[in-house]
């Protein structure tokens, strides 16, 4: 059980356990609502909370500034003094850190003091009914649904000992619903992210699932090789999260990443990496993808963020606009070191072209190609080209003459995102999706289904 002390008097008990130290505290409270199915059945639900504290302490070190990090779950007012001495011994005993910074001493956001956001089981009442039925169908027809649904309110406080009091409440909704029909080794998944769940459409994610297994009742064996290929929006989503993920200007300029330019330590700013006229970008107010206005740091990454940077203001970043780089992660100090501005990994990504086409229209002009409709197990291979490697999974499908024709084997695939950038030959109109392989991580795209001419499947997977 967690306390009902306000969580504001231990942030203040914190700081002042710091004593003359810069201090940031940290405090993550989570509300969180499930329900899971198997074989047409559900199998369990439950609702959870916690409660988290972060602390990050700055000494001074020879030459600069040293700092002491220190998280445990936050239980009792009695946990907080430890762990607040653990993170300043720590402090003291640590080396000057190469992104130090004054700490932001912003006022305090209106609500500030509010109690954190709260879910309920009632959140899912109309999926838990909605899946009964479904159930039901399916099991008349002998498939097979699989799956879960969550939702999670994550309230967070942000409090620097320079003054800064900030809060945010980060919503948090996934669907993922697995199909089989045994008959015939089918498999087939949708998935949808939402904030509410109110915007879930049972019948059509199941009215995919049954087109898609019926796909499955041909099969068709090929061998690998490069073809044309359409991928839906949530798996330009897991691979275009790999590229945005390295975005660090740092690392690009110290010739460490796919950002940077070949063969000298300057970055591809400025370059055209696609001939659309692509834009990605993320927004924290952007609608149904919102995010903290404020950076939100529990661990340094160096190059990326900066347990220095809390609290600071976040706005909306073009990373590619018109198919060209324009804009790389920057902490304060390496952007103050650099003469640019601070730019700040937020939460969510959205590309755009101003396509207009949905994926069935992409597939209507198909005269033959491969379908995928999503990829998992994805790994880095070589970080300066962004190589990665995964597989297909859960179903791809031979277009032939506009019509899908039957579900072909799976493959393990080599392709670099950035390199697919400059590739496609068509992208239709955006939307927000889930991905399937990072969606534990970033649930919070919008993205266009996308036509490449030469998809690269290096391999035949055994994978179902």
């Amino acid at each position: 059980m967690i306390p009902d002390t306000p969580v504001t008097d231990w942030i203040d008990q914190a700081l002042a356990a710091a004593g003359p130290l810069p201090c940031v505290v940290i405090v993550d409270e989570t509300a969180e609502v499930n329900l899971r199915w198997a074989n047409n059945s559900l199998t369990t639900n439950g609702q959870m909370h916690d409660r988290s504290i972060t602390v990050h302490v700055f000494a001074p070190a020879k030459g600069g500034t040293a700092v002491g990090s220190m998280s445990a779950p936050l239980t009792s007012s009695t946990d907080i003094e430890a762990l607040v001495g653990r993170a300043s011994a720590s402090a003291a005993a640590g080396e000057p850190s190469p992104d130090a910074m004054d700490l932001v001493s912003l006022g305090v956001d209106e609500g500030y003091a509010n109690p954190a956001a709260r879910t309920s089981i009632a959140v899912l009442a109309d999926v838990a009914v909605g899946l009964g039925e479904l159930f039901a169908t399916f099991g008349a027809a002998r498939d097979a649904l699989f799956g879960f649904a969550e939702h999670r309110l994550t309230t967070t406080w942000v409090a620097t000992s320079a003054g800064a009091r900030r809060r945010h409440v980060q919503p948090m909704g996934r669907l993922e619903i697995n199909a089989k029909r045994p008959s015939t080794g089918a498999s087939a998944w949708v998935g949808q992210s939402t904030g509410t769940f109110t915007d879930i459409d049972l019948n059509g994610h199941a009215a995919e699932l049954r087109r898609r297994l019926d796909w499955g009742n041909t099969t068709i064996e090929l061998p690998p090789g490069r073809y044309e290929t359409l991928l839906p929006p949530g798996a330009v989503a897991d691979l275009i999260l790999n590229a945005y993920w390295v975005m660090s200007a740092k690392d690009a300029a110290e010739g460490r990443t796919v950002w940077a330019r070949t063969g000298d330590t300057a970055t591809r700013l400025g370059e055209k990496v696609s001939p659309f006229p692509i834009a990605l970008r993320s927004d924290p107010a952007r609608a149904g993808l919102e995010q903290a206005p404020f950076a939100i740091v529990h661990t340094s990454v160096s190059g990326q963020v900066s347990v220095f940077d809390n609290a600071t203001p976040v706005d909306a970043r073009d990373w590619i606009r018109d198919g060209a780089l324009t804009d790389l992660f920057r902490t304060r100090r390496y952007a103050e070191g650099t003469g640019a501005d601070f730019a700040y990994p937020v939460g969510n990504l959205i590309l755009d072209a101003g396509g207009t086409a949905s994926l069935d229209e992409m597939i209507a002009r198909t005269e033959r190609g491969l379908l995928l409709t999503c990829l998992w197990y994805i790994r880095e291979v070589d970080p300066e080209t962004l190589l990665v490697t995964g597989l297909t999974r859960d179903g791809v499908y031979l277009i032939e003459d506009g019509q899908v024709v039957g579900a072909v084997n799976n493959f393990r695939f080599n392709e670099s995102p950035v390199d697919l950038l400059g590739r496609i030959t068509e992208i239709g109109a955006s939307e927000q999706t889930l991905c399937r392989e990072w969606n534990d991580w970033f649930t919070h795209t919008r993205m266009p289904p996308i036509r490449v001419p030469d998809f690269h499947m290096s391999t035949v997977s055994q994978a179902s």
